[in-house]
């Protein structure tokens, strides 16, 4: 009887545990909505909501998923990081992107940001130079059942032309200048959102025109570089 009443509160304390544990992870993820996407001037509910339903925790490693919810980029290796939300949110917001958008982005990382835009487009092409990276964000995908993410191993610089022409493309790695490519790759109208520089970077959104593009500063940004091969 005292092993039956002994094994029966373990069993509570473990459930309480999980509760608890639980109940911690959905508020950190809410505090990091509230705090570091909504408190910073998102405004787009679309793009709060993709925040919301897409975890950063599946595309973290294990032994950082206690992190995942920090204001922070964080390590996926390789030399490469995945972003901090806010910029997450802040470039795709950038993007204007819509159910019906094909989107391009270049530097697939771990798959974070091309699942934030899968949540709010049509068809998402995203290009990984470092082939481990690529796959290892194509089982990502797979996992998480998105059908509407198409990865290629290659370089950034080239884009996709035949997938071309895009309303959007992101770049989440930073080039010296603005790739000259990339933009023959937009719609008239179409948003390039990149951080352009080499110590001192800066994000640009350019949008092209009938007659050209026009290019807006968005805000001071720290990536990494991108690099071809």
């Amino acid at each position: 009887m005292q092993i039956l009443l002994l094994s029966i509160i373990v069993i509570a304390l473990l459930n309480n545990n999980f509760v608890i544990n639980n109940g911690m992870k959905k508020d950190n993820a809410q505090q990091m909505l509230n705090e570091q996407i909504i408190a910073r001037g998102i405004k787009d509910s679309n793009v709060i909501k993709a925040m919301s339903d897409v975890s950063r925790k599946d595309f973290i490693s294990h032994e950082l998923r206690q992190r995942a919810y920090e204001d922070s980029p964080l390590p996926i290796g390789y030399g490469q990081t995945i972003s901090q939300p806010y910029i997450v949110a802040f470039m795709t917001e950038a993007a204007m992107v819509d159910k019906n958008s094909k989107v391009l982005e270049i530097g697939t990382g771990s798959g974070y940001q091309a699942a934030i835009l899968a949540e709010l487009s049509k068809d998402v092409f995203t290009i990984e130079i470092i082939e481990p990276l690529g796959e290892q964000a194509k089982k990502t995908f797979n996992m998480l059942e998105y059908n509407n993410i198409y990865v290629r191993i290659g370089d950034g610089y080239e884009g996709w032309p035949e997938e071309s022409p895009f309303d959007a493309i992101i770049v989440t790695a930073a080039p010296k200048e603005i790739p000259k490519e990339l933009v023959k790759q937009l719609k008239v109208g179409g948003r390039l959102i990149v951080p352009v520089g080499e110590y001192s970077q800066e994000l640009l959104r350019i949008i092209r025109t009938k007659d050209g593009t026009k290019k807006e500063n968005l805000l001071p940004v720290r990536f990494v570089p991108m690099v071809n091969d």
